[in-house]
């Protein structure tokens, strides 16, 4: 990727730092210009980020729901870069915030503080290239040959081919090539018709349409603004990758930051699949000796017959036949990169074949490096996990697959992220177990060297577990913590009830006793309930089961997209919507339609998670809890998210009800009760039942 792009000078010039307001004038005036409110909590995360910058030292803030935190760190992120002629980015993990950052809250803050900056500030928004439609290799083609031969023909009656189709005439009306601004959107496989990889991009030097590149485009934006908004991966990439892919900054903002070692952990996982080596055997297969190519061919061929007769799970030793078979596509993929040898600058088509089967290539053969090195290691000094996923005993529709991941990542953000700059990571939810030494342990920080700053309404300090290597880890980068509460009375707005008189969840669905402690209460709410559970299969039982009591309309995720659900579930308020956890990322409720949150069980991870159950192994290897380190981390993460879905406005009231009676009888209940908001608790089913109905009379 050219550096140029990623380089671009500013050209307004920067302000003198003793002409421009302080960080808490700049935010009383950013506040009044949108309509809002100051909240003291506001004002203490501005400061806290303001004098992160400043000191250089990296903070760790959780600011509740209506704390109003995006001003929070916008306000100091943008001053500090006008200021000191700068770049901050800021990081999120839902394409939601980005939008809300980059269409609502910078534009209108931007307008704010321009009189006070002496200069309106400059925003960008940057993705990863996969992201941007490539008007290359959409006038080329693809480089593999679909199985559709009508693919490309305007006039494809194919699903992908309309796709494509709606893709050509979106280019010529599109100003950012930017796949999430195509609404409604296309299938993944549709998408990879008219995109390209990083490494699969012939640069926009020798691009013949490289002038008018989406992506290069974004990059020379990104490269003129004061503050730039990307995604975890985009972030990820940039500072574990060894090459540049975001303009040169010197503070990165991570918000949604309880989602980053997860973002991370995916960026820094590999897969080797037979399909894979299929691919990258017919890409280099009109560049190279037709003999080379098929040998690459043949070795994902043996691959998959090796792979067939394994079942799936965590390999803790690589059985000699499927050594034999990675190693045999490791020489066949290398045999064919060499066989492609040097680039011709002069040959613009060939460079692009080239650079497309390359690509494929180095993937393939890097991966099976990586897969057979991992167990070179001792066991207790391995740095990867490897696992056999899909196939037999799981989704039959899913062939299998060899993956590789890195059993903590905490060593690489510490290096990488923390090393080279100040982060100030923010969230609702980073103090799990009462403590943020949960989460920054993850993310590769010491424990914190005094008690952290707080104020009304945190929760109160625990004994934080072991980081996900069992490492003390007492040495580090230099960081300070800030909970700033939230602007919710939550004793007096929710109740948190848990149900200890039922019986344990079981592996055969939910119990009969749930589902009719789960028609009580939604009957009670009249309806106006979010039900998040730990399987899909439990949300459909719960669905059917309630369906046939209850009068009230009953909507279970993947009965349509999830945006039409929660439209119609905030618009209607007898009105049910049932999911997995994972659905509380798309609800944002607020006022009387959502006042009833039901969790199931508590979310630990599957005991057959291949990387979980690695990470508990290495903690408990060093002495630590893995159980508590990892699981019930994993859990109380998931629990607070949910819980947090109940109060999204001040006028806001209801009930949090989790059946799973461990998370009041089991010893390491207080960790996870300790993690949610600090509701008024109760077990009596009757009280939580009579506050339902007083709410809605």
């Amino acid at each position: 990727m050219p550096a140029s792009s990623l380089q671009a000078t500013k050209p307004l010039p920067s302000a003198n730092a003793d002409e421009v307001p302080d960080v808490t004038a700049l935010l009383t005036a950013a506040v009044e210009a949108v309509g809002g409110a100051e909240r003291p909590g506001q004002v203490a995360m501005a400061e806290a980020v303001a004098r992160a910058i400043r000191t250089g030292e990296h903070l760790a803030v959780q600011a509740g729901t209506g704390t109003g935190k995006s001003l929070a760190y916008l306000v100091p992120a943008l001053r500090h870069a006008v200021v000191e002629d700068a770049t901050v980015v800021v990081s999120t993990a839902t394409i939601a915030l980005q939008r809300q950052l980059v269409d609502r809250d910078l534009p209108r803050l931007a307008k704010a503080l321009s009189p006070l900056l002496g200069r309106e500030p400059r925003f960008a928004i940057l993705k990863g290239r996969r992201n941007y439609l490539c008007l290359h290799r959409l006038h080329t083609g693809a480089p593999e040959e679909p199985e559709d031969p009508g693919l490309f023909d305007p006039f494809a009656v194919s699903a992908m081919g309309r796709q494509v189709k709606r893709l050509h005439e979106w280019s010529s009306d599109t100003e950012t090539g930017d796949r999430d601004e195509l609404v409604p959107g296309v299938s993944e496989q549709a998408w990879r018709q008219v995109s390209v990889t990083a490494k699969e991009c012939l640069g926009v030097s020798r691009c013949p349409i490289g002038v008018d590149c989406f992506a290069e485009r974004a990059r020379a934006e990104a490269g003129k603004a004061d503050l730039v908004v990307t995604n975890h991966a985009l972030l990820a990439i940039d500072a574990l990758e060894g090459y540049p892919v975001l303009p040169e900054h010197d503070v990165v903002v991570v918000d949604e930051a309880h989602d980053l070692v997860d973002r991370v952990t995916s960026v820094a996982t590999a897969e080797l699949t037979p399909n894979a080596v299929a691919a990258a055997a017919r890409r280099c297969g009109r560049l190279v000796d037709e003999e080379i190519a098929d040998r690459l061919a043949e070795a994902g061929d043996g691959l998959h017959l090796t792979l067939a007769e394994l079942a799936p799970g965590r390999l803790d030793d690589l059985p000699t036949p499927l050594a034999g078979a990675v190693a045999v596509v490791r020489d066949a993929a290398h045999a064919c990169v060499t066989a492609l040898g040097p680039e011709r600058k002069e040959d613009v088509e060939g460079s692009t074949a080239r650079k497309l089967a390359l690509a494929l290539l180095e993937e393939v053969h890097d991966t099976a490096v990586r897969l057979l090195t991992a167990f070179e290691p001792p066991e207790q000094d391995r740095y990867d996990v490897v696992w056999i996923s899909g196939g037999v005993g799981q989704d039959h529709t899913r062939p299998s697959a060899l993956r590789v991941a890195p059993l903590s990542v905490g060593g690489l953000l510490r290096e990488r992220l923390f090393g080279p700059r100040s982060v100030v990571l923010t969230s609702a939810t980073l103090t799990l177990g009462g403590t943020f030494d949960t989460l920054a342990r993850q993310w590769g920080l010491p424990p914190a060297p005094a008690p952290s700053r707080r104020a009304p309404g945190a929760a109160t300090e625990k004994e934080p577990p072991a980081d996900d290597t069992g490492s003390p880890a007492v040495d580090g980068p230099k960081w300070t913590s800030l909970d700033v509460g939230s602007p919710f009375d939550h004793p007096r707005s929710g109740i948190l009830y848990l149900a200890r008189h039922l019986p344990q969840p079981g592996r055969d669905g939910l119990p009969p006793q749930y589902l009719d402690e789960l028609a009580e209460l939604v009957e009670a709410a009249g309806g106006r309930a979010l039900g998040l559970f730990s399987s899909m299969r439990a949300a459909k039982q719960a669905t059917e089961a309630l369906r046939e009591r209850l009068p009230n309309t009953i909507l279970c995720q993947g009965d349509d997209s999830t945006s039409l659900l929660v439209k119609q579930f905030a618009e209607d308020e007898p009105t049910c919507l049932f999911g997995t956890l994972s659905l509380w990322q798309g609800v944002d409720v607020p006022g009387p339609a959502l006042q009833l949150v039901v969790m199931d069980r508590i979310p630990f991870p599957r005991p057959d998670d291949p990387l979980a159950s690695a990470r508990q192994r290495a903690v408990a290897a060093r002495g630590g809890n893995g159980f508590l380190t990892v699981a019930a981390t994993h859990a109380a993460l998931l629990l607070a998210q949910g819980a947090g879905r109940l109060l999204r406005s001040m006028n806001d009231r209801g009930v949090v009800a989790i059946l799973d009676p461990r998370l009041a009888t089991a010893r390491y209940g207080g960790f996870l009760r300790a993690s949610l908001p600090p509701f008024w608790t109760t077990h009596d089913p009757e009280v939580v039942r009579a506050a339902l109905r007083r709410i809605n009379t």
